[in-house]
């Protein structure tokens, strides 16, 4: 089988990913920035269940670091056949008002140059052909008002890059695709301050419910697979019909 990358993917949804494209017959590179010890229990996971996995530390928003990590992965036996874009961040809740330059930068730079510059490297690598996800969030139709307007647009960049790239490296092989999760119970919500605000929110979406990390994960794996050869340029809603 190939090698496929997930950035982020020492927790959430970046976690849940890698472990289904192991168990789908995958090597993974499970990229983490900080996390070492949540990366190498992700990987040991992989291996339990018979998988092949390892980790790659990079900070995908610093140009070298991610180059250093395309490196590591040159060495491995299997082509690159799959990027997961997961990769991202988000601070404290706040309106746009309040916004500093230095945090607005922050955000941009992991979660939008981090997409083009592992994007770059991979289609690099895939002369055969393969395919590429990156992880976008319903917040980039819904614009995050009071709380993330800076994270919502950081999101709406990943969409213009999806749509940009699938044209251009569609003729290639390479079928380019992202996904919009909404309320999902990650670690991520923590970060913005509230750890609580999906059980507090959830009763405003159509389905009553937040998501799972795993259910985020099937339809990446699908878009990957055979099973969605004849799709690129698309975006599939993980919103609960939000």
């Amino acid at each position: 089988m190939a090698l496929a990358l997930v950035t982020g993917a020492s927790r959430g949804i970046g976690r849940a990913t890698a472990i289904l494209l192991a168990q789908e017959g995958y090597t993974v590179a499970v990229n983490y920035h900080q996390n070492a010890q949540a990366a190498d229990e992700v990987v040991s996971l992989i291996k339990a269940s018979g998988g092949k996995a390892f980790a790659v530390q990079a900070d995908v928003g610093d140009e070298a670091q991610v180059e250093a990590m395309f490196a590591v992965l040159d060495e491995q036996p299997e082509a690159l056949t799959a990027l997961v874009n997961n990769a991202g961040i988000l601070f404290t809740q706040s309106r746009v008002e309040a916004l500093s330059a230095e945090r607005i930068n922050r955000v941009l730079k992991t979660n939008v140059t981090g997409y083009f510059l592992c994007c770059r490297e991979a289609v690099k690598r895939m002369g055969q052909g393969g395919a590429i996800v990156n992880v976008s969030s319903a917040a980039s139709r819904l614009g995050a008002p009071f709380e993330y307007v800076d994270y919502a647009a950081s999101k709406g960049a990943v969409d213009t890059l999806t749509m940009g790239l699938a044209l251009e490296v569609a003729a290639q092989g390479i079928r380019v695709n992202g996904v919009r999760p909404g309320l999902i119970y990650t670690e991520m919500h923590a970060s913005g301050g509230e750890p609580g605000r999906v059980d507090r929110v959830k009763s405003m979406l159509p389905m009553q419910r937040g998501g799972q990390p795993e259910e985020v994960a099937q339809a990446i794996v699908w878009l990957l697979s055979e099973k969605a050869s004849y799709v690129t340029g698309s975006f599939l809603e993980l919103a609960g019909g939000k």
